[in-house]
């Protein structure tokens, strides 16, 4: 039980004119006694009880609670105090109006730390005893006044506190009503000390047992004080200063306490909710919207991998640029100088290029692709400089075929042609051996004229059938030693009128069509094909040429000749021979590899694997690739990503008005909860309690409108996948993926939490008396 002892309670409030409430009142309370403080309005009756009840904050003097003095108590210890020793009784019974009876009582000892099953069977217990264990579901308005008063006596009791107050508990019942409130609280106060502030005079006198009257704020008198042997009793007693274990409201307890509040108010929490959610819809259809297009433009630039492969190339490749246009270098040059001057520079010794060295061991390494990385890539194909001499008989006339007019090599992977291509025409298939070819038409079935013209058919405006080239053999691959004819120092080619013999006696390779290829309906790599139109060949075929190339005669010669064996003038340097051995086929090295990544995880493990071989090797002896589809597809993210962030950009404008307009919903609902949040701190709740029950009912208003906009953003994605399917033929372009639905249903509720901090702020420190007086 707690001792209570006031000792020259002052109290002053500063507004418009200086009020004191209290001065220096001094008076000390039994453990158990009913005691009625009489006295006009403004005496300062309610001032007192406050103080006594932790509300309010004395200026000068002591309150002593068994035996502890509480200057230096802290906010949290007036929380805990309220919470564990103090009961209030209020004339307007202070309930929270969309708590149920049963939760009203329960919400001290929420705040207690007590359990579910406990504090549900003890606040069960506390109605019984005030006589309304048939009313436990139902609401304040549902109640008379004098069950209201029941229910406020039996939330004042439920925490079993040893100090019950109560201020003016009849002063809104009937006399008959009042005379049973008054016997609840006289049978109260035989357990614990019962201090009632009351202007009914007569009800004082037949129900207390201690009258105290107070007049402008001082104490007139006292019908039973304590006596000097029960102090001398009191003070010989060893008191225990008792520390109060502070209070704490869960936040499922303040999710609680929003949602019915909010349940209330369903029409404006719906209403706040939408709007709250354009935004939100805005930004989940942008995201969809990009995602989409995203996915689409991956899946189309996967597609055309096969148009843009990892190349690797012999050629000079410019890697940076330096010299006297260089700032860094040099700084009397500047960009975009004013002067009337011009410089002169030299290109070539000022730009910093790069030569692969293509050796064996390299062409090693990467044909070890397929065994390494099995299944990455879709077919690697080698390019060398030897020149081909062709020879085609399309009708009457033998003629050269130019390479130029679609002529390449087939890839290995018949699995990734098949992915490409369909083949079409009777007894249509891929070619096998060396001298089987292929002929690839466009998706008309159409091929250039010059094609036809390369061929030896003139008359290339008729159409003609599939069958026409089918099994046909109308090309054939001259070796050096029979296409090139030695006269003196020089190697002379065979001329138009010496095609003919040469097709019909050179024991070179004819190659027979064995099918037709034609782009699949079913692949989205419509503008742009791995195959041209025209021929495509074996790698096998590949090898007769290079080895062929190789040994001829002509190469050989030209490998130890100074001048060229074509036309008997002399090289300006080793660049151009070097260049003549190579369309002679001297040299068999590849002067390019083009390696055709399955997808773009695919190539990124390849090229990982191709930087391997450049690790603890001089900047010389690296080998450095290109990558087109990685600079397409950089240049297209980029351009989404920018058009990305510019229309979420306009769709956050509404997320910012939504954020301000729940701001304004949570302050109005400060205002409508000023009382209930005074009644929270009166049952012990603290300051950070009442922020935590605004930020729920915030965080609950987030999550609904994240909820509403992402719903409504795949509802509103299905007309919009119609139309653009309608408009542009791609499908399912509007795509909000799951990640970003639940990021935005977060993005939102931190909004509306951040919307709310002020507000909730301002709840936090209201005066719990203010608050208690508010309508």
């Amino acid at each position: 039980m707690q001792r209570l002892k006031l000792e020259k309670i002052k109290k002053i409030y500063k507004g418009g004119e200086t009020v004191t409430a209290l001065n220096g009142v001094t008076v000390s309370f039994r453990e158990n006694e009913f005691v009625a403080v009489l006295g006009p309005s403004g005496c300062g009756k309610t001032t007192l009880l406050n103080i006594v009840g932790g509300l309010d904050r004395y200026d000068e003097g002591d309150l002593v609670i068994n035996g502890r003095s509480t200057r230096k108590y802290k906010n949290s210890d007036w929380d805990a105090y309220r919470n564990r020793s103090i009961g209030f009784v209020f004339q307007s019974y202070n309930l929270i109006g969309h708590q149920t009876v049963l939760q009203n009582v329960e919400i001290a000892l929420t705040l207690s730390g007590v359990s579910v099953m406990e504090r549900r069977k003890r606040a069960k217990q506390a109605l019984i005893d005030v006589g309304l264990e048939d009313q436990l579901r139902k609401r304040p308005n549902q109640l008379s006044g004098g069950q209201m008063q029941r229910v406020a006596i039996a939330r004042a009791l439920v925490n079993d506190p040893d100090i019950i107050l109560a201020d003016e508990p009849t002063g809104a019942l009937d006399s008959h009503t009042s005379v049973q409130i008054m016997n609840i609280l006289k049978e109260v106060a035989k357990t614990r000390l019962v201090i009632m502030v009351t202007h009914n005079g007569d009800l004082a006198q037949l129900y207390s047992t201690r009258i105290i009257q107070l007049l402008d704020g001082e104490l007139q008198s006292d019908s039973n004080p304590i006596t000097k042997e029960e102090l001398n009793e009191e003070n010989s007693e060893v008191l225990t200063p008792q520390k109060f274990r502070k209070t704490a409201m869960t936040l499922f307890t303040a999710a609680s306490l929003s949602f019915r509040n909010l349940m209330t108010k369903r029409g404006r929490t719906i209403i706040t909710s939408f709007a709250g959610s354009i935004g939100i819809i805005g930004v989940a259809l942008v995201l969809a919207l990009s995602n989409g297009l995203s996915d689409y433009m991956d899946q189309m630039q996967s597609d055309t991998l096969s148009g843009f492969p990892v190349t690797i190339s012999s050629n000079p490749q410019l890697i940076s640029f330096s010299g006297p246009m260089s700032n860094e270098k040099n700084n009397k040059y500047k960009e975009f100088p004013d002067g009337d001057v011009i410089y002169s520079y030299d290109r070539e010794k000022d730009s910093v290029q790069h030569m692969n060295d293509i050796t064996d061991d390299y062409i090693e390494y990467v044909k070890k692709i397929d065994k390494k990385l099995p299944g990455s890539a879709n077919n690697i194909s080698f390019s060398y400089g030897a020149q081909s001499n062709i020879l085609a008989k399309g009708s009457e006339n033998v003629v050269k075929y130019e390479t130029f007019a679609g002529w390449q090599e087939l890839p290995t992977n018949e699995e990734f042609i098949s992915s490409l291509y369909s083949l079409v025409g009777k007894n249509s298939r891929l070619p096998k051996k060396s001298n089987e070819i292929v002929l690839v038409l466009d998706e008309y079935n159409r091929l250039d004229q010059s094609f036809f013209e390369s061929l030896g058919i003139t008359d290339s405006a008729k159409s003609y059938k599939l069958t026409d080239f089918i099994g046909k053999t109308m090309l054939k691959v001259i070796p050096n030693n029979d296409f090139y004819s030695k006269q003196g120092e020089l190697f002379i080619p065979a001329t138009a009128n010496e095609f003919e013999q040469l097709y019909q006696e050179s024991k070179g390779t004819s190659l027979t069509v064995v099918g037709i290829l034609r782009p699949r309906k079913d692949s989205n790599n419509n503008s742009y094909r791995y195959l041209s139109s025209g021929i495509a060949y074996t790698a096998a075929l590949t090898d007769i040429i290079v080895n062929d190339a190789k040994n001829s005669e002509i190469a050989k010669a030209q490998e130890i000749a100074d001048k060229s064996v074509l036309i008997g003038t002399p090289f300006a340097n080793e660049k151009m021979k070097k260049e003549a051995l190579l369309s002679l086929g001297a040299y068999t090295t590849p002067i390019s590899i083009s390696i055709y990544p399955k997808d773009y995880a695919h190539k990124d493990k390849i090229m990982d694997y191709l930087d391997q071989y450049n690790k603890n090797k001089e900047s010389k002896q690296q080998i450095i690739y290109s990558d087109l589809a990685a600079t397409i597809t950089e240049m297209t993210g980029t351009l989404l990503n920018t058009v990305t962030y510019v229309l979420v950009g306009f769709a956050a404008i509404s997320l910012i008005v939504s954020t301000i307009m729940i701001s304004i919903i949570t302050y109005v609902s400060v205002i409508e909860r000023t009382k209930e949040i005074g009644i929270l701190r009166s049952v012990g709740a603290r300051k950070k309690d009442i922020t935590r029950v605004f930020n729920a009912e915030t965080l609950i208003i987030g999550f609904t409108a994240g909820t509403f906009g992402v719903v409504l953003a795949y509802l509103l994605s299905i007309p919009i996948n119609r139309i653009i399917f309608n408009l542009a033929k791609i499908d399912g372009v509007a795509n909000l993926k799951p990640a970003h639905a639940v990021a935005l249903i977060l993005g939102s509720m931190v909004l509306t939490l951040i919307a709310g901090f002020i507000p909730s702020r301002m709840a936090a420190k209201k005066d719990p008396v203010v608050a208690l007086r508010s309508e």
